[in-house]
């Protein structure tokens, strides 16, 4: 809390308070401490601390301002109150001698004042990424569920498509908006997996980069600020990065899907979709959930061919692995807190289990604090009006 402190002689009979504004009542202004200090010898000066901006009018001693300050100028100090009693415990505590601790941490946090003053890790709406998909038609069709979408995705990288038409106008509407786009096959494909898929089941890691690299071009193309393959694709950033820099897009950047995991948390999301995969699964090219060193392998990959944001998906569970990237990465951090975190609050929050501003906030404080810069959330907007005083 900044304060404003004035040092002025306690001779009262040369003191004219009403010199100082900042101690008139229009500025509703908190008198938090009033105390003599000695600067020299045979003087003593009187440090008057001007601290919060209270709303309304303010009582001092019993007195108002203006009586306070009139007593002041006529060199009638008022006396301090009294000291404040010591609160007695509750009947019963034992009498035990203080322990001998040099540190006592709880001394930093008797306040809220005093826990603002120290708290180490902050969030606001600059922090969040609001995942929006958007669909075609009247019905919550899924894209790869539209005419035209088989099993090469060539779909996206139409650029008269959905996803470029809505990159356009939301960029005509919004000029200022930073929009990042989602990279991979899955949405486009009738067989629901982020790559091209050959007769034996096998994801072409090679041909579907090719793929990728074309349709981040042609999102780039439409406006879009940061493109994020989401494939796990080997090589798919550096081919990418070329792909953009060919086309004159140096200043589109990549924040690359670094460590996704074939996570049971992307469960609501796919239902709602009716995205998952026509047949198998996606563990052949999404990380192993038991593994952690291997979250470095692929982050160093990234970096080394370019890519200008790291992204750990789902987040709450993988909390260490957003510590592991953000101790070991100078990059931004990103991590997405997926559907399945989302319904798990969102149902507890429905059945009065639990707080669900508080949980929602807390989910996301937690993720800021393993060292996340960006969040990408289905809470940003309620999170967003919760941090900006707004209720709905």
């Amino acid at each position: 809390m900044a304060s404003t402190i004035f040092n002025v002689p306690c001779n009262v009979g040369e003191l004219r308070v009403s010199d100082y504004t900042s101690l008139k009542p229009s500025l509703n202004r908190r008198l938090a401490s009033l105390r003599p200090s000695i600067r020299a010898p045979g003087r003593r000066v009187l440090t008057v601390r001007a601290g919060e901006t209270r709303e309304g009018p303010m009582k001092k001693l019993g007195l108002s301002d203006e009586e306070c300050e009139a007593a002041v100028a006529a060199g009638k100090v008022p006396d301090a109150p009294p000291p404040p009693s010591t609160p007695a415990a509750p009947s019963g505590t034992p009498v035990v001698s203080s322990l001998p601790l040099s540190r006592r941490p709880r001394r930093n946090r008797r306040t809220p004042a005093l826990r603002a003053a120290f708290q180490e890790t902050s969030i606001s709406p600059a922090n969040f990424v609001y995942p929006l998909f958007i669909h075609e038609g009247e019905e919550d069709t899924p894209i790869g569920a539209m005419p035209g979408c088989y099993r090469l995705g060539d779909e996206a990288y139409n650029e008269n498509g959905l996803v470029p038409r809505t990159i356009r106008q939301l960029k005509d509407k919004y000029p200022d908006l930073v929009i990042y786009t989602d990279v991979a096959l899955d949405p486009y494909s009738s067989d629901g997996h982020d790559g091209i898929v050959r007769e034996d089941g096998v994801i072409m890691n090679d041909e579907t980069v090719h793929q990728l690299c074309k349709q981040a071009v042609a999102q780039a193309r439409a406006g879009a600020d940061v493109v994020s393959p989401s494939d796990m694709m080997d090589g798919r950033v550096g081919a990418i990065r070329a792909a953009l820099d060919a086309d004159g897009f140096q200043h589109v950047s990549i924040m690359s899907y670094t460590a996704k995991y074939a996570s049971s948390f992307y469960g609501p999301f796919r239902e709602a979709l009716d995205s998952n995969p026509r047949f198998g699964d996606k563990k052949t090219y999404q990380m192993n959930p038991a593994n952690y060193r291997e979250a470095l392998v692929e982050a160093r990959g990234d970096e080394s061919e370019g890519a200008d944001i790291l992204l750990v998906k789902p987040g709450l569970p993988y909390l260490d692995i957003i510590r592991l990237l953000r101790d070991n990465s100078p990059l931004p951090i990103a991590a997405y807190q997926v559907s399945g975190e989302y319904s798990m609050i969102k149902a507890g929050g429905v059945l009065k289990m639990i707080d669900e501003e508080r949980v929602m906030m807390e989910s996301l404080m937690c993720l800021r604090r393993a060292g996340a810069d960006i969040i990408l959330t289905y809470f940003a907007l309620q999170a967003a009006r919760c941090l900006c005083g707004e209720k709905r």
